[in-house]
């Protein structure tokens, strides 16, 4: 489980909120975390990002022809979720944080509302509150995406705000080894670990079938199928 920053419960059980989903991205409005799927560097990447040129989607195992069941086994800011929505795929997020559900909730309602391009992608996804660990057992995903929380990045202070907001909600992973070693019983074809590339490497996990590198992250995939 996570080590927990604060008080604030997680719930292991199972919600679903299903019918909507957008790459989302949390600012903080007036000192208040707030999750936006409709503006900022979300639409940003939404409109130049590259398409299924992106080192995340070819991770995944987007490509001509061929777009994946996708589970995003920690949702966190929802920014990969949502780009991958954004490609064609179907997208189911699990969120174990009852804080950071809510804001998803919120956000995804939001976009939702918006229409047009929003709403379609959007209805590409659904959200699941509950450990991923316990849930992807009962769940079916060609492609499982595992984000941990890992260190503030040192070039951005905005970015660091925003990973410290969400640590002190959240907490870290210290059990990312053991959602991995589950992802990796239950995927039909591939679990991938997204990692800062200048950030030491998790111990204790197999060795990948191959890397994709970013520019500041790397994408290990393990293939299973």
């Amino acid at each position: 489980m996570r080590k927990k920053a604060d008080t604030h419960p997680m719930d292991a059980g199972f919600e679903e909120y299903a019918g909507n989903g957008d790459e989302r991205s949390m600012k903080q409005i007036e000192g208040e975390l707030r999750v936006d799927f409709v503006g900022g560097s979300v639409a940003h990447r939404l409109r130049f990002g590259g398409g299924r040129g992106q080192a995340l989607a070819k991770a995944m195992g987007l490509r001509s022809g061929k777009t994946p069941m996708i589970i995003d086994a920690t949702a966190g800011l929802g920014r990969d979720s949502f780009l991958l929505a954004s490609l064609g795929a179907q997208v189911t997020m699990i969120e174990r944080s009852e804080r950071i559900h809510s804001l998803l909730v919120q956000g995804m309602d939001r976009a939702a509302n918006e229409g047009g391009e929003f709403a379609e992608i959007i209805s590409r996804m659904s959200l699941l509150k509950g450990d991923a660990k316990d849930l992807l057992p009962e769940l079916s995903g060609e492609a499982i995406l595992i984000d941990p929380m890992h260190p503030p990045r040192k070039n951005s202070a905005l970015v660091k705000r925003e990973l410290r907001q969400v640590r002190e909600i959240v907490g870290t992973d210290d059990d990312a080894v053991d959602l991995v070693r589950v992802a990796l019983k239950y995927a039909r074809n591939r679990v991938v670990l997204k990692w800062p590339s200048k950030a030491d490497p998790i111990k204790g996990i197999q060795v990948r079938s191959h890397q994709i590198r970013g520019k500041t992250t790397s994408y290990d995939v393990f293939m299973v199928g």
